[in-house]
């Protein structure tokens, strides 16, 4: 059975889809980018991007009773994969060894401009 996993401290869908899904022992994080829940704006910059990105799934993943402790995925999608280097940079302050499995993708564009987007699986056993 599928729960929604739903919290004010990410930024509300901006559509057809949960912020998170939760089956058994997995959850899903819908793909997040770097807007700021309080104003539901893009914040501006790469950094302020990469940095709002991980702020609001690990405030989704909290909402499922996890942490990135459990993320066992990531997929990171760029608009530039010249600031792949950043998103390895930024992810380290959130996440330590051993680190989730990952993927990253270029992409011509995102959802309001974004230049990054990451979406996780937890493993909450």
């Amino acid at each position: 059975m599928k729960q929604p996993i739903q919290t004010a401290a990410a930024p509300q869908a901006i559509g057809t889809y949960s912020q998170a899904i939760r089956c058994g022992d997995t959850v899903y994080l819908s793909g997040q980018i770097g807007l700021d829940p309080a104003t539901m704006q893009l914040v501006e910059g790469i950094d302020a991007q990469i940095q709002r990105v991980f702020q609001n799934l690990k405030a989704v993943a909290a909402a499922a009773g996890g942490s990135f402790d459990h993320a066992v995925k990531l997929t990171v999608y760029l608009t530039d994969l010249s600031h792949f280097a950043r998103v390895n940079e930024i992810m380290s302050m959130y996440f330590t060894q051993p680190y989730p499995a990952r993927a990253a993708v270029g992409v011509a564009s995102l959802p309001r401009g974004a230049l990054v987007e990451i979406d996780a699986i937890l493993n909450l056993a």
